[in-house]
C-alpha cells in the first residue's frame, strides 16, 4: 500500500479507504486512528501526535455522527469547519482523512441496536438516553471500515472511553485504544469544540470548573466522603459562575459505579451548563494514594 506519508489524502468512500487500509497490503506497516466530529483544536492534534509516534500510517475520520445526538441536542449547530480542519489535519501530519457523509455511513436501518451497559447509566447518559448507543454504532463502524491497529480517544470524555475500552475488551475488536491526557487552555478550561459557543462572561467563569474538580481531588486526598467532595465542587461552580451543574459525581473507573473502595482508580467528573453549552470535565486519581492519575497533557 503506498501512502504518501508528508501528503494528505483525502477520502470520502468507504470502499476507496477499505482498499487503501486491506490488512493483507500494509506491507507490516501500522495504522494509527484518530476518529472525531470535526471543529479540529489542540485536544484532536494531541491524539495524532500520540498516534504518529506509535504508528506508520495515521488515520483520522471526521464525521458529525447524528445517532449520537439526542433531541434538543446541538447536531445542528455543532461547529464545523472542514476547510480550516483540513488544513490542520495535514500540518499536524495525517496521512489519510476520512470524511463520510451519513447517507454513506447510515444508508440502510436495519433496526440492530448496540446497547452499553450499567456504565451509560452514569454522569452524561443520566440525561442522554441512547447517546451512548449513538457512540458505539458509530464507532464500530469506524472500527471495522479502517482495522486499525491503535485508536485513540481523549480522556476529557472519560466516560465514553471506559464505554468504549469495556466495548473493545468485551466483543474482542481488534484495535487497541490508547488514553490521550486532557489538553487544556492556559487558566485550565478543557479544550473543546464548545468552548466557541460560550459568552464572553461564560468564557471567564468556564475554569472553575476544572479549579472545583482540582479542590475535590485535595479533599479526596485529605479522605473526606464521597457526598462531602461532591458537594464541595458543586458549591464551588454554582458560587463562582453562572453555569448551572448538571452532575458532580465520584464514581470508580473505568467501571463508573458508586464503590469508589475498591477500584484503583476513581473519576471525579461533572457536566455544567451554561446559556447554550454543555461542558464535561474530570479528574482521575489512584485510590492507593489518593494521587493524580496524569489524564492532563504535560506538554
Amino acid at each position: 500500500m503506498k501512502v504518501e506519508k508528508k501528503t494528505l489524502q483525502i477520502v470520502k468512500s468507504i470502499a476507496e479507504l477499505r482498499q487503501l487500509l486491506d490488512r493483507n497490503g500494509r506491507n507490516s506497516k501500522t495504522v494509527g486512528f484518530v476518529p472525531t466530529m470535526g471543529f479540529l483544536h489542540e485536544g484532536h492534534l494531541s491524539l495524532v501526535k500520540h498516534a504518529k509516534e506509535q504508528n506508520d500510517i495515521v488515520v483520522m475520520s471526521i464525521f458529525v455522527n447524528p445517532a449520537q445526538f439526542g433531541p434538543g441536542e446541538d447536531f445542528v449547530s455543532y461547529p464545523r469547519d472542514i476547510e480550516n480542519d483540513t488544513l490542520k489535519a495535514a500540518d499536524a501530519g495525517v496521512d489519510i482523512l476520512f470524511l463520510p457523509t451519513a447517507e454513506d455511513m447510515y444508508p440502510f436501518e436495519g433496526g440492530i441496536k448496540i446497547i452499553p451497559g450499567p456504565q451509560a447509566n452514569e454522569l452524561c447518559g443520566v440525561k442522554r438516553p441512547g447517546h451512548f448507543d449513538g457512540v458505539l454504532k458509530v464507532v464500530l463502524k469506524l472500527f471495522n471500515i479502517v482495522d486499525p491497529d491503535r485508536s485513540y480517544f481523549g480522556m476529557k470524555d472519560a466516560q465514553q472511553l471506559a464505554i468504549i475500552e469495556t466495548f473493545v475488551r468485551d466483543f474482542n475488536l481488534r484495535t487497541t485504544i490508547v488514553r490521550v491526557p486532557i489538553v487544556r487552555e492556559e487558566d485550565g478550561l478543557a479544550k473543546s469544540s464548545r468552548n466557541v459557543n460560550l459568552t464572553e462572561i461564560e468564557r471567564c467563569n468556564a475554569p472553575i470548573i476544572y479549579k472545583a474538580l482540582a479542590q475535590g481531588a485535595y479533599h479526596y486526598d485529605q479522605k473526606k466522603e464521597k457526598e462531602e467532595i461532591e458537594r464541595l465542587v458543586a458549591e464551588i461552580i454554582t458560587s463562582n459562575s453562572s453555569g448551572a451543574i448538571d452532575y458532580v459525581s465520584l464514581l470508580s473507573y473505568p467501571g463508573l459505579t458508586q464503590d469508589i473502595k475498591h477500584s484503583e482508580e476513581v473519576i471525579l467528573a461533572c457536566a455544567v451548563k451554561f446559556s447554550t453549552t454543555r461542558l464535561i470535565d474530570n479528574i482521575i486519581m489512584s485510590t492507593k494514594d489518593g494521587s493524580y492519575v496524569s489524564n492532563d497533557d504535560e506538554q
